[in-house]
């Protein structure tokens, strides 16, 4: 069969990040276009990451005529998590598009997971459900031998004579060295390199190690992979990685799990094999502050090309910590970041404000962790319902019609609490520019000791306080302000 592949993330959608201009490849979509050329089907991909107009995929229609038309989503990447309404709404556009020229249409995604009733009834044939790749090789050798046993399918969701019929629940892979790999050659990666040179110098790729996550921070939704964790072998990604270098000469790795090397032993056999193989690159990762002070982690870290781990610290009150159920403390997130800097790691945080129950003085609290410790750089949110967590089940009651963001920068709180939703995104403003200022004043303090070797960019640094100090401060007449207006 000939099975056209896409997914609903339009860069040009996500004016943060097209400004940004950081794309990745859509990694999930590569993986399950992989297998299904595995298994002997034609194999195109229509890549939405640049494109202008849902629109512009009928001329990929028509060229290619493919039997199936499968948005599959990539599900390593935070952004496709979200469920935006901007890429909701494409698919929904291609979808109807797709079923006009005659396409099987069939969608992988966080949000059809969660919505699947919304997007069947918009008109796709079939929604995979959770984990994917398995569930669309059994529906594709279902349709092409002209079958309808769709209820034996596990992961799937469809309708039958106008009712929705949801089968049982597909158990997660656990040997993830068995999948194929990512299908790269379908994707135009000099484009992807163009971009990054173009906005940071350096051309990064993604690679996923695991799948899942065992934690269960209550804002956290998991309709993927959920809360299994499955990892591939240190010897299985350093394989890929050497590929990956040979063909694309990348400088630099995204590893995009939501925690890099749990397994105990995970991260020293594969700072081994990367010094063993003479593999330079350099990488980011996510993890938790409490796994990187175990088995001399960040050693291994730092010895493998890791320049930068990303924390979710969340807040700097302990109260709030443990309302989300994290599971970590205070000074695991002070002594991992004073580790990570020692060991010459850039420790970034992950924030959220707005989690319920927190209050002026919790918010305080996260500053002045901020403030202390220094991170290199901090991602900020505010508390964001997902469906199927019990955050959600929480404040649901106060959801209006507005349930998801119209894109990654709009930061809008949709539930009550503490202070109105404007107040957050000014926080979010106030707090980004007293990190850079703080972080622009350490830097100047360390170099007046040495007057005489200031660099340029020391200098840019010093200069850019003009900036900040003013900027602050009024920024914080402005959130002072909000705070009064409930």
């Amino acid at each position: 069969m000939s099975i056209l592949f896409t997914h609903s993330y339009f860069l040009r959608f996500d004016p943060k990040q097209w400004e940004a201009g950081q794309p990745y490849a859509p990694l999930g979509t590569l993986y399950a276009a992989a297998l299904m050329r595995n298994n002997s089907h034609d194999v195109e991909l229509f890549d939405t990451m640049f494109v202008h107009n849902p629109a512009d995929v009928i001329a990929k229609i028509e060229t290619f005529k493919p039997d199936l038309f499968v948005i599959y989503d990539d599900g390593f990447n935070y952004l496709t998590k979200m469920c935006l309404t901007n890429m909701r709404d494409a698919a929904f556009k291609m979808i109807k598009i797709a079923k006009e020229k005659g396409c099987t249409t069939i969608v992988s995604s966080s949000d059809a997971t969660d919505h699947y009733e919304q997007y069947l009834n918009e008109g796709t044939d079939f929604v995979l459900l959770g984990e994917a790749e398995m569930t669309l090789s059994e529906l594709a050798e279902t349709i092409e031998k002209k079958g309808t046993g769709f209820t034996e399918i596990h992961g799937l969701a469809f309708k039958d004579k106008g009712n929705i019929i949801k089968t049982q629940r597909r158990s997660v892979m656990h040997d993830l060295d068995n999948l194929p790999m990512p299908a790269w050659d379908l994707a135009d990666m000099e484009v992807y390199r163009d971009y990054w040179l173009r906005s940071t110098g350096y051309f990064s790729i993604n690679i996923g190690t695991t799948r899942g996550c065992p934690f269960k921070c209550n804002w956290c939704a998991k309709p993927i992979y959920g809360n299994r964790y499955n990892s591939r072998s240190p010897m299985n990604v350093v394989n890929e990685l050497k590929f990956l270098k040979e063909k694309y000469h990348f400088d630099h790795v995204w590893f995009c799990d939501d925690i890099f090397g749990l397994k105990p032993g995970w991260i020293n056999e594969f700072a081994k094999l990367v010094k063993e193989d003479h593999l330079n690159f350099r990488y980011k990762i996510q993890s938790r502050a409490d796994l990187l002070l175990q088995e001399n982690n960040i050693k291994a870290l730092a010895q493998s090309g890791c320049e930068n781990v990303w924390i979710g610290a969340e807040s700097g009150s302990q109260k709030i910590l443990d309302a989300m159920d994290k599971g970590i403390t205070t000074g695991q997130v002070k002594e991992a970041t004073k580790l990570l800097k020692r060991n010459g790691i850039r420790p970034s945080f992950f924030i959220q404000f707005g989690y319920l129950g927190e209050t002026k003085e919790d918010i305080r609290k996260t500053i002045t962790m901020i403030n202390n410790l220094l991170p290199y750089s901090i991602g900020i949110s505010v508390s964001y319902p997902l469906p199927g967590t019990l955050f959600y089940e929480k404040v649901k009651a106060d959801l209006d019609k507005k349930t998801n963001w119209t894109d990654s920068d709009e930061l809008k709180l949709m539930f009550k609490n503490t202070y109105q939703p404007a107040f957050y995104k000014q926080l979010h403003r106030y707090v980004q520019k007293n990190h850079r200022m703080h972080l622009a004043i350490d830097l100047v303090k360390k170099s007046l000791s040495y007057p005489f070797k200031l660099s340029p960019y020391t200098i840019k640094k010093l200069a850019s306080l003009f900036y900040y100090i003013p900027a602050v401060f009024f920024a914080k007449l402005k959130l002072s302000s909000l705070e009064k207006t409930v």
